[in-house]
């Protein structure tokens, strides 16, 4: 053994030649992890093991926040629906970048990335089926048309913002002439004769 093992601040064990300080932890170190320990120890006892405070309670305060929430939530809902008649399509470049990405993301695999049209119905022409104007395109999206297969976006946690910013977009669309568009479907199907399943 050489002098460096006889060091007292040196554990006997080493390994490729490094040696391990056998140092102090801080006291204020010590402390707080003794104190979190004794924390835990309390918590898991008051909240727990004797129930000080009660799951029905908390359940309780749960149920009376979601309705504060919920009703909030409608109230919302109800405003932007009562003022969809009024509503412009934006041409701030910021409202209608979101609007782009929201409908890349959301719309896309429907309508195709150039909103030609796939499953769901070219949005560049001026043949809309469910109306020509902002507002209709607005309550659409909002409403949906689940006939069709076009979800109500208002039902899967779409904001009113989002659906103002993505109807925007899509009206900045039109004209836009994208390559081998949907063909338009504001007209009465031509009748082909009596079904073979009839």
């Amino acid at each position: 053994m050489n002098n460096e093992s006889k060091d007292p601040l040196l554990l006997d064990h080493e390994y490729d030649g490094i040696h391990e300080l056998d140092n102090k932890l801080p006291t204020w170190w010590v402390w707080l992890f003794w104190g979190c320990n004794f924390f835990a120890v309390f918590y898991l006892g008051y909240y727990h093991v004797f129930a000080r405070t009660s799951a029905g309670q908390m359940q309780t305060e749960y149920q009376a926040e979601m309705k504060i929430g919920d009703a909030i939530k409608a109230r919302t809902m109800t405003e932007f629906e009562n003022k969809v008649d009024a509503v412009e399509p934006s041409k701030d470049p910021v409202v209608l970048a979101r609007g782009q990405a929201t409908f890349a993301g959301k719309c896309s695999p429907c309508h195709r990335a150039d909103a030609g049209g796939l499953v769901g119905p070219n949005l560049c022409d001026d043949y809309w089926i469910h109306g020509p104007k902002f507002s209709d395109n607005v309550r659409t999206i909002w409403n949906g048309v689940e006939a069709k297969g076009m979800l109500a976006w208002k039902k899967q946690g779409m904001k009113p913002a989002e659906v103002l910013e993505v109807a925007s977009y899509i009206y900045t669309l039109r004209g836009s002439n994208p390559k081998n568009p949907k063909p338009r479907e504001d007209q009465t199907p031509v009748s082909t004769g009596p079904s073979a399943f009839e």
